[in-house]
């Protein structure tokens, strides 16, 4: 048998657990005719919203769904796929969306590992899963079954059964799942808790339900009773659109949504008085982006760095601070962050290592693989376990967290570390350049050298030697850069991180082939 090894959260006082079908239920009690979910020309109340959820609870214990068991979905962002979602809580089992636009070797890796008793798929993915030998029930077939259909009795989750699983996109190698407990889910909801999530407030989602991006802030929006506005595919002027159509107060972006926004040449046209709070994660939001959102754009802006293994948790209120843009901010309220080197020895104030971190909300583990979850974790001279990130960073003086690279991005040329992150924020500033992505690629001299991937503004005329000459003037020695490339694009994930190793390959290959 599999040794288990489950990870523990940081103790929080006071904390209550509340679980998500009953949050659900309190709210359709409260205000049942006030709108819960918009979803296009669709319009759910919240009475007829949890309803709904009861009657697919029902359902899915008709099929043979027990608690604890998992289901697992493939579909897009839908009022039948956020249905789905909470039905499965309401019946007390666990749910696993999964990465659409994932290779089908890694989606049939997340099947395995997941043991998922039922599969989801809504039109558009059913023939992938169908082309795996993985056939799915119809999404959009669910809710109208599921209406015939008595509301089961109510179940109550405990704070330790399964809420989710999350996995990684699955581009290459092995997916992980990120397994959460109801417990870490019910902490996370609170942390955002005092940022106006309530009824009235309207939440625009747009980036996909099998991101923790867009669940650390949706499922606050519905715990707490507001409404959200599902956008089933991100384009700059239907964003605007609908918050202003709906007076949108919240929304979760990721940056390069926040520099499509800002860049739309109708922006400033668009009534977005009702924003309350902007929120930024998965990806550094650059310290130009921030400056011209808090010019242009209402409400607060805070920018969110943690993981979907959660026990790091660092938020930058950008409105607050604005002498510290160029950091991430300092760790949420009952969170501990600290920095280690290549050994594990913890690094003072200043100096730049590993980020390690605690908290109240941290994953149950890796699913079935205890060896990856033991590696993913740093134990403190206390004997407290940290969750490790991978991210190289440093503290200053006030507390306030400076993100570099990823470990495994760092460049080391010619036994020198370079930190990507610093360079890209000098070619930043140039102002022909609209993005830069620096990547270490194979040198004889040094082993590894800086080349800069740059992406231009529009009509810009900036020959690429004379943009190296620029930066490299601005850098320190050590630091300068080999040459600069021009790409139309970056690479990015569904949630807009930039894929540096899909940058690397081809140059790993040329030098592996010379």
């Amino acid at each position: 048998m599999r040794e288990e090894f489950r990870l523990e959260p940081a103790q929080v006082p006071g904390a209550q657990f509340v679980d998500m079908p009953a949050r659900l239920r309190a709210a359709a009690a409260a205000h049942p005719l006030e709108i819960a979910v918009i979803d296009g020309a669709a319009r759910l109340r919240w009475g007829d919203f949890v309803d709904t959820i009861d009657r697919i609870a029902a359902e899915l214990a008709e099929r043979g769904l027990r608690r604890g068991d998992v289901v697992a979905s493939l579909a897009g962002v839908s009022a039948d796929h956020l249905l789905l979602y909470m039905g499965v809580l309401a019946a007390g089992a666990c749910m696993a969306p999964l990465p659409v636009g994932a290779h089908p070797d890694a989606l049939r890796a997340m099947l395995a590992d997941s043991g998922a008793a039922l599969v989801f798929a809504d039109a558009a993915n059913r023939a992938v899963l169908a082309g795996l030998g993985a056939p799915a029930d119809r999404l959009e077939e669910l809710r109208p079954a599921a209406a015939r259909r008595a509301p089961a009795a109510p179940v109550s989750p405990a704070e330790t059964d399964l809420f989710d699983i999350i996995y990684s996109s699955g581009t290459t190698g092995t997916p992980k799942g990120i397994q959460h407990d109801c417990r870490f889910r019910d902490r996370q909801m609170a942390r955002l808790s005092g940022y106006g999530f309530r009824p009235g407030a309207v939440s625009l989602v747009s980036t996909p339900l099998y991101s923790n991006t867009t669940l650390a802030a949706l499922l606050p929006a519905l715990a707490y009773g507001g409404t959200v506005v599902l956008m089933r595919k991100f384009d700059a002027r239907g964003f605007l659109e609908l918050a202003e159509a709906h007076r949108v107060t919240h929304a979760m972006l990721v940056p390069v949504q926040y520099r499509r926004l800002l860049a739309h040449p109708e922006f400033d046209r668009f009534e977005l008085s009702a924003f309350e709070v902007k929120l930024s994660t998965s990806a550094p939001l650059p310290e130009p982006v921030i400056r011209d959102a808090l010019k242009r754009w209402p409400g607060r802006l805070v920018n969110i760095y943690g993981m979907t293994e959660g026990g790091v948790s660092v938020i930058l209120d950008c409105t607050e601070h604005p002498d510290k843009l160029d950091t991430v901010g300092t760790p949420a309220a009952g969170g501990e962050l600290r920095i280690i080197d290549e050994e594990g020895r913890e690094l003072p104030q200043g100096e730049t290592g590993e980020i390690v971190g605690r908290s109240g909300a941290i994953m149950v583990g890796y699913r079935n693989a205890p060896e990856k979850t033991r590696e993913a974790t740093w134990t403190s001279p206390e004997g407290h376990t940290f969750i490790r990130t991978g991210d190289m960073g440093r503290l200053d003086e006030d507390g306030f967290l400076t993100l570099l690279d990823r470990r495994k991005d760092m460049i080391i040329s010619g036994g020198f570390n370079i930190f990507a992150a610093d360079l890209e924020l000098v070619l930043c500033g140039h102002p022909e350049v609209h993005e830069a992505a620096v990547i270490g690629v194979p040198s004889e001299r040094w082993g590894e050298t800086p080349l800069a991937l740059v992406v231009r503004e529009p009509g810009a005329a900036v020959a690429a030697e004379e943009l190296r000459d620029w930066a490299n003037a601005r850098l320190g020695k050590l630091q300068r850069l080999s040459a600069v490339e021009f790409r139309d694009s970056l690479p990015r994930s569904d949630i807009g991180k930039v894929l540096k190793r899909e940058l690397r390959e081809p140059y790993l290959k040329q030098a592996q082939e010379a």
